[in-house]
């Protein structure tokens, strides 16, 4: 049986984005350190915000609620903020809790800047 997989954070800063990678499993006990990560990118409006999910295997309802308040955040300052890479079961968990459609731009409310590849 494998191991469970602790959780880690890696960033890339670009002259147009800040990519926060994501991989692991993200709970309870490791919210702290995302938004530790995430606190150095959310005020930067000169740059859009990706959060790519490519390595994450498991996410529980802390882990969601930080990526709520991130869009939040993002959303009051008038930042782009995007989501790439979700794996299918974390995408499905999306779907369940409801917040998948928070994610997706809104063409015509033209509210958030958010997207979901």
């Amino acid at each position: 049986m494998n191991k469970p997989q602790s959780f880690h954070v890696d960033t890339q800063r670009t002259e147009h984005a800040n990519t926060v990678y994501l991989h692991g499993e993200l709970d309870l006990s490791k919210v702290s350190d995302l938004r530790c990560a995430l606190d150095t990118f959310i005020a930067d409006t000169n740059r859009k915000l990706v959060l790519n999910l490519n390595g994450l295997h498991y996410i529980d309802s802390t882990g969601i609620g930080v990526i709520v308040s991130v869009l939040k955040a993002r959303d009051v300052l008038k930042a782009p903020f995007e989501v790439q890479e979700i794996p299918p079961k974390i995408k499905r968990l999306f779907d369940l809790t409801g917040i998948t459609p928070f994610l997706q731009p809104s063409e015509a409310a033209g509210k958030s800047q958010a997207r979901v590849h």
